[in-house]
């Protein structure tokens, strides 16, 4: 079984004007395809073949850097397209709203720690909101590493994650990222980030 670029959940031009359609359909397309056909290449013919992707990404130390790259893709990408949605953004509620406030204080110095650990990272990379071990920590990670690979300083679930390469902003915002990050929240699924919280 190889692995296959899910289907987006909304059109390129449904995230405007906080993400552009150009570059949506470029990320996608072009970006979150090639990780898909590279991961199935370095896959192919190997004892990783038929595993999971988070079977793959627990273990990735043991395994070719064009796995980890590819995969780390692969599986960042899937996530982010689910974590935002056209109709996104506005306070989260529910339980995970009440475990944000309870971690930092309040939705805004949440706000303020995640966009510093997007903004911060140096040259390519992600910010996550994660689990860890029933605990609510704010990281970032290299290139396409993420916190399920056992090769990142602090492990846990996804809960929320912000793609901060070059490729996911540039055409819209140049070298702007502060400006892309916090457009960004205008179209966080807070649904899907609940639905992570509660049932991982």
């Amino acid at each position: 079984m190889s692995f296959q670029l899910p289907k987006l959940q909304y059109s390129y031009d449904a995230l405007e004007p906080h993400i552009d359609a150009k570059t949506m359909e470029i990320h996608y397309t072009k970006h979150h395809g090639g990780y898909t056909n590279n991961l199935n290449k370095a896959i192919e013919n190997t004892p990783l073949s038929g595993l999971s992707i988070e079977e793959i990404l627990k273990n990735i130390s043991k395994h070719p850097v064009a796995v980890r790259n590819n995969g780390g893709g692969f599986y960042n990408h899937t996530l982010f397209w689910a974590l935002m949605s056209p109709s996104g953004g506005g306070k989260p509620t529910g339980k995970i709203g009440d475990a944000i406030n309870a971690k930092f204080g309040s939705f805004d110095n949440f706000k303020e720690k995640f966009g510093a650990a997007a903004a911060t990272r140096f040259g390519s990379g992600w910010a996550w909101l994660i689990d860890k071990n029933g605990e609510l920590e704010i990281i970032s990670t290299p290139n396409q590493d993420n916190p399920l690979m056992d090769v990142v300083d602090v492990n846990g679930y996804p809960l929320l994650a912000l793609d901060v390469w070059e490729h996911a902003y540039y055409l819209k915002y140049q070298n702007r990222r502060p400006d892309y990050i916090e457009n960004f929240w205008d179209v966080v699924n807070w649904k899907e980030v609940e639905d992570r919280f509660i049932n991982r």
